[in-house]
C-alpha cells in the first residue's frame, strides 16, 4: 500500500527545494534553446529541475515511474502503478521575460487515479496542493468547493489565438464565448490557470492544444472540489497524449458545453 501522506511530504519539501534553485538562477545568463517552435522554448533551468525531481524520486520510490516535460526519465506508454507527471516549469516564456507568472506542477497518479496534485507559484510563494479526497489548499488555507457559475459573470482563460485564424478550430466558434463572458485573460501558464480555477480567481480554461503536464496536477484539484475537466469535444482525457482542454467550474462548463461547443459536434 502508498503511504500518501509521506508521498505528499516529499513532494511538497521537493516542490519547495526545486522553487528556491530556480529563484537563485534570476541573476544568471540562461542558456535558452527551442523545441518544436520559435515559442516553444526551453532552458537549462527547466532540464536542472526536472532531473533534481528525477533523482529524488528514484532514490526515494525507486518502484514509481515519472513522465516529465523534458523527457529526461524513460519513456512511459501506460499509467500502471504510481506514474508522477511533472512540469519543471510551466511558463518557461513567462521566466524568460518577465521571471513571474510561471509555475512547477506535479501530479501523482496511481492506475490512472489522480491522487496528489501540486502547483506552485514560485514568486508568488503560493503552494496549491491536494490530495484525493480531503479537500484542496492554497499554502495553509482550504479552497471551497466550487460554485456554478454562469457565463455572463464568468472570467474564462482564454487565449486569442483562437478566437483568431488557426490550424485547429474555427475562431467563430469560440468568439461568441469571448463576447459573452465578463471577461477573458491568458496568463501563459496552463497549471496556474486551473490553480485560478481552484482558487476561486477564475471560472473556467479552455485551450485546443495541451500536454498531460500541463494539466496534470490542476485536473485533480479542480475536480476535488467540484468541478469538471474534459476535452473540448466532452471526452475523457487521455493523460498521454496532447488533447484539446476544457476545465470549468460546474454551471459554466455545462452552459459552454451546450450553447457553445455544442456537446462536442462542431
Amino acid at each position: 500500500m502508498t503511504n500518501w501522506l509521506e508521498v505528499d511530504a516529499y513532494a511538497k519539501e521537493w516542490i519547495k527545494e526545486a522553487g528556491e534553485r530556480i529563484k537563485n538562477s534570476f541573476s544568471k545568463k540562461l542558456l535558452i534553446e527551442t523545441k518544436s517552435n520559435k515559442n516553444d522554448l526551453v532552458t537549462e533551468i527547466d532540464k536542472a529541475t526536472e532531473e533534481f525531481f528525477i533523482q529524488n524520486i528514484n532514490k526515494q520510490y525507486p518502484s514509481h515511474r515519472i513522465l516529465g516535460e523534458e523527457g529526461l526519465s524513460s519513456s512511459i506508454e501506460d499509467l500502471k502503478g504510481v506514474v508522477w507527471i511533472i512540469d519543471p516549469i510551466d511558463g518557461t516564456m513567462n521566466f524568460i521575460h518577465m521571471q513571474r507568472d510561471f509555475a512547477i506542477s506535479i501530479g501523482i497518479y496511481e492506475d490512472g487515479v489522480g491522487k496528489i496534485g501540486l502547483i506552485y507559484d514560485v514568486v508568488a510563494d503560493e503552494l496549491y496542493h491536494v490530495v484525493q479526497g480531503e479537500g484542496a489548499y492554497m499554502n495553509a488555507m482550504p479552497l471551497a468547493p466550487l460554485k456554478e457559475t454562469a457565463v455572463e459573470e464568468a472570467i474564462i482563460g482564454l487565449n486569442s489565438t483562437w478566437v483568431t485564424e488557426n490550424k485547429r478550430i474555427d475562431p467563430k466558434i469560440l468568439a461568441p464565448l469571448a463576447r459573452d463572458a465578463r471577461g477573458t485573460r491568458s496568463f501563459g501558464s496552463a497549471c496556474l490557470e486551473l490553480a485560478y480555477i481552484a482558487s476561486g480567481r477564475m471560472d473556467a480554461y479552455i485551450t485546443l492544444r495541451l500536454s498531460p503536464w500541463d494539466y496534470a496536477a490542476g485536473k485533480i484539484m479542480v475536480e476535488e472540489l467540484g468541478g469538471k475537466v474534459t476535452s473540448l469535444r466532452n471526452e475523457k482525457l487521455d493523460l498521454l497524449t496532447q488533447n484539446s482542454f476544457f476545465a470549468g467550474k460546474p454551471g459554466v462548463h455545462k452552459e459552454i458545453m451546450e450553447k457553445y461547443l455544442h456537446n462536442g459536434e462542431w
